[in-house]
């Protein structure tokens, strides 16, 4: 495989957009997906070959990855499962449509997406999978129940895939970045205002809290990195002969992954409060 192609989900903008056009630029064959048409022309402007892909639709999956192994001759060296959102809200204000949402894409899309791809891996013998998760995929922190919960799932559906392709050549990696600068608060915030009620709410005082951090100007948290950090990383996990199971990126990434493994749950639990309390206060 001397070009080696790579489908990347949600590149409309930050880490996607970012992955796309640096492997792009590294020689790779990038296959750079959106939902909105809109997003799918501005990538294709900048040079990259753009699909429309919406992870909320079968047949959307099906037509991209069937275009792309179409203009490939049936290869398919990488997938970078990145689109994801964040839906904010204490959980007991969560509904279950809210949260089936939240699942739908960050979850049971990506997994739909990837059983396609893995026959092309398997009769290869070789490919890479990586997973864009987070450090909230194994801490929580309040009022991110819903991507709490997706995020944990995809580590543990991730972790158990590995263990089921050990032997095919196909490897599996976890990206955990952290604050990264993108267009990720914007949209949380724009599912926050659609789907919750915060004047009928018992948490409506810690919600202005949420709000004031989801529309601050300017990073939102200490440590925040520019998305070419995620991009090392995804690097790392096509290039390297053995690559890592999970790859920490921000500083905030470290310490909890730290945290988790040294602390009781009783004094992790205080500290994941004491951060919550100073992101809304």
């Amino acid at each position: 495989m001397k070009v080696k192609p790579i489908l990347i989900t949600g590149c409309s903008s930050g880490i996607g957009r970012c992955v796309a056009e640096g492997l792009k630029a590294r020689g790779y064959r990038v296959f750079a997906t959106a939902r909105k048409a809109e997003d799918v022309e501005a990538l294709q402007a900048k040079g990259l070959e753009s699909l429309p892909l919406d992870l909320n639709s079968t047949d959307s999956i099906r037509s991209a990855v069937d275009e792309t192994l179409a203009r490939t001759g049936g290869r398919l060296y990488g997938l970078f499962n990145n689109a994801g959102y964040g839906q904010p809200g204490a959980v007991e204000d969560l509904r279950r449509e809210v949260l089936r949402a939240q699942f739908e894409t960050n979850l049971f899309g990506m997994l739909e997406l990837t059983n396609r791809v893995i026959p092309v891996m398997r009769a290869q013998g070789a490919g890479r999978i990586i997973q864009n998760s987070s450090l909230l995929g194994f801490v929580a922190l309040p009022y991110r129940g819903a991507y709490n919960a997706s995020k944990f799932a995809l580590e543990g559906l991730t972790d158990t895939l590995r263990l089921e392709l050990a032997g095919s050549g196909i490897h599996v990696s976890i990206i955990e970045p952290g604050p990264i600068k993108s267009r990720f608060r914007a949209n949380a915030h724009a599912a926050y205002r659609q789907n919750i009620d915060p004047e009928h709410s018992a948490h409506r005082e810690r919600y202005r809290g949420l709000e004031r951090r989801l529309t601050k100007q300017g990073p939102a948290a200490p440590f925040t990195l520019p998305p070419e950090a995620v991009l090392k990383k995804v690097i790392h996990a096509l290039e390297s002969p053995r690559p890592k199971i999970r790859y920490p990126v921000t500083a905030p990434a470290h310490f909890f992954a730290t945290l988790k493994r040294l602390l009781p749950h009783g004094a992790l639990d205080w500290v994941l409060q004491q951060v919550a309390k100073g992101e809304h206060r």
